[in-house]
């Protein structure tokens, strides 16, 4: 098992000690997430792995919150806020906008893309430089600006 999966099994044991209800579920739901892709794996999954059902996990909130603020359903918006900060608490500290163009720039040039046509190059660069240290859709939107598209 790996260090971040059983530091998430032990914080879980600690919450149910001091009763945090909302921080118990949570955990629980990123255990049962963990769990599912192991079994759909059939065998234990890496580090990497692991972060990477966090990082789904995280995502999956935040299009909660989007789609619950715009439905008026605040209550809602605010269970699924404290959920993702429970779940980033497990997440690498994520790159600022400034760091993450310096990258994206950097491939640009190693790649020697010019044209949105070179998007999917670059995205597949940057990507697998910056997984898990930043947003998908933060560094979607810089590329495309970098590249004039």
């Amino acid at each position: 098992m790996s260090k971040l999966a059983e530091a998430i099994k032990a914080d879980t044991i600690k919450a149910m000690k001091a009763k945090e209800k909302l921080r118990v579920d949570t955990l629980r739901m990123v255990t049962a997430a963990i769990q599912n892709k192991k079994i759909e794996k059939r065998e234990e999954l890496s580090e990497d792995e692991v972060l990477s059902v966090l990082m789904t996990l995280s995502k999956q909130r935040k299009d909660s919150i989007e789609q619950f603020t715009k439905g008026g359903r605040d209550d809602l918006a605010d269970k699924e806020t404290a959920e993702l900060a429970i779940i980033q608490g497990y997440l690498p500290a994520q790159l600022g906008e400034d760091e993450v163009r310096e990258v994206v720039k950097e491939v640009i040039a190693a790649t020697g893309a010019t044209s949105p046509g070179d998007m999917g190059k670059v995205m597949g660069q940057v990507m697998g430089r910056l997984k898990g240290k930043a947003d998908g859709k933060m560094i979607n939107a810089m590329v495309r600006e970098l590249l004039g598209a």
